[in-house]
C-alpha cells in the first residue's frame, strides 16, 4: 500500500517485539509493516495492551530491558535501526531526529527545575547554533508562545508544580520542539486532560505541525480523539495492524469487525436511553500462539474461518487494507452495525 505521491520518511518491515517475562516469552508486536510519510499525521488507535506504545518506543530504542526485537525493519535516513546497539547510536536519533511526548507531563518534567531551564537544556543540547544566554532564553520565550503560554518571561522563571495539567503538557510540548526533531511521537497525549483542554492540545499539535513541518505519529485508544487531525488511521489489535488507510477510509468505509467495535464505542453514536456500546471479552494472550483471527472469540459475527486460519492483508484500494476474511470473494456480504453505515466525520467530532 505504497503511496507513490508521497516521501516515506520511517518505514517498518515485518517487525517482531518480544518480552521476557518471569521465564515466558511474550510476543507483543505480530510481524507489523507500516509507512509512515514525511509530513502526515498518522493515528496508531487500539485498545490498551495492543502494542501502540512498544512500536513506537521501539523507533528510539526505548524498549525495557526484557524487551527485544526479534526480526524485521526499522528503517530511518537510510539506517536500520534495529542494529542500533550502542547507546550513542540512539542519542542521534532521540529528541533530534524522532522526539515523544507522553500522556503524564509530570513524569516528564524535572520537578526541581524551572519551567525555562528544562526547555532552555533541549534547546542547548539539539540547537548548537544558537549560543550564549540571552540568545537561548529568547529562544525559550519564542517556544512558550508557540505552545500558548502567555507571559513568557513570567513562566520562564516558575516550576512546574506553578502549572496546570493543560499547562504543563504544552510545557512537554515546547521541549520537544525544542529539539527540533523531524518525527513527533504523541503517545497518549491528552488522556489525563479534561475534554475541552484535549480539543485546545490537538488543535495546538495540528497548528504546530504546519509550522514545523513536522510528522505526527499520534498513539490513541480513541477514534474520537484524532477524528479531525489524523490523515491516516492505523488499527491495531494484539500486536498487529488489523485495518490501515485514510481517516476518510476507516471513518466511512470500515471494513475489519474490530474497527466497527471502536467505532461503534464511541459516545456519539450512543442512542438516548440506550447502554453504551462496550466491546465484550478481552484480547487474547501474547503468550500464546494465535490461531486464525486474534479478533475472532469477540466478535459476534466471526466466520469459521476466522477461528482456523489467519487472514491474509487484503488492498481494498491504494490507501486502504485490512487482514479480515469478510474481503474473500468467497465470504458472505456482512454490512456493518447501522450507527457505522450512518457514519459521517462530523459526527465523530460532534
Amino acid at each position: 500500500m505504497e503511496n507513490m505521491n508521497q516521501e516515506t520518511i520511517l518505514s517498518v518491515k515485518d517487525l517482531n517485539i518480544k518480552f521476557t517475562l518471569r521465564g515466558r516469552v511474550l510476543h507483543a508486536i505480530r510481524n507489523v509493516s507500516l509507512e509512515v510519510y514525511k509530513g502526515e499525521s498518522i493515528a496508531i488507535v487500539g485498545e490498551s495492551g495492543s502494542g501502540k506504545s512498544v512500536l513506537t518506543k521501539s523507533f528510539m530504542g526505548l524498549l525495557d530491558n526484557n524487551g527485544f526485537i526479534s526480526s524485521g525493519e526499522i528503517l530511518y535516513d537510510g539506517k536500520d535501526l534495529t542494529k542500533f546497539k550502542k547507546e550513542r547510536e540512539w542519542q542521534k536519533i532521540r529528541g533530534g531526529q524522532i522526539a515523544m511526548i507522553m500522556q503524564d507531563p509530570m513524569t516528564s518534567l524535572n520537578p526541581l527545575k524551572t519551567i525555562g531551564e528544562q526547555i532552555a537544556e533541549a534547546v542547548r543540547l539539539h540547537q548548537p547554533a544558537v549560543r550564549g544566554g540571552d540568545a537561548v532564553r529568547e529562544k525559550v520565550y519564542a517556544y512558550l508562545r508557540d505552545v500558548g503560554i502567555r507571559k513568557p518571561e513570567k513562566r520562564y522563571k516558575q516550576y512546574p508544580h506553578e502549572f496546570s495539567g493543560g499547562m504543563r503538557q504544552r510545557v512537554v510540548i515546547a521541549i520537544a520542539l525544542a529539539c527540533n526533531p523531524r518525527i513527533l511521537i504523541c503517545d497518549e497525549p491528552t488522556t489525563a486532560l479534561d475534554v475541552t483542554i484535549q480539543a485546545q492540545i490537538m488543535k495546538l499539535l495540528k497548528d504546530l505541525k504546519a509550522k514545523y513541518d513536522l510528522t505526527i505519529i499520534f498513539i490513541t485508544h480513541d477514534l474520537g480523539v484524532v477524528a479531525n487531525i489524523a490523515d491516516r488511521v492505523a488499527v491495531m489489535y494484539a500486536g498487529d495492524f488489523v485495518e490501515i488507510g485514510t481517516a476518510e477510509d476507516v471513518f466511512y468505509d470500515p471494513r475489519h469487525p474490530y474497527t466497527w467495535a471502536l467505532l461503534s464505542s464511541l459516545p456519539q453514536l450512543g442512542k438516548k436511553g440506550e447502554e453504551l456500546f462496550t466491546i465484550k471479552g478481552t484480547p487474547p494472550s501474547l503468550y500464546k500462539t494465535i490461531e486464525g483471527d486474534a479478533f475472532a472469540p469477540r466478535n459476534p459475527r466471526a466466520l469459521k474461518i476466522d477461528f482456523l486460519a489467519a487472514p491474509p492483508r487484503f488492498d481494498i484500494s491504494e490507501t486502504h487494507m485490512a487482514k479480515t476474511w469478510l474481503l474473500d470473494p468467497r465470504a458472505p456480504k456482512l454490512e456493518p452495525p447501522e450507527g457505522i453505515r450512518n457514519l459521517r466525520k462530523l459526527e465523530v467530532l460532534g
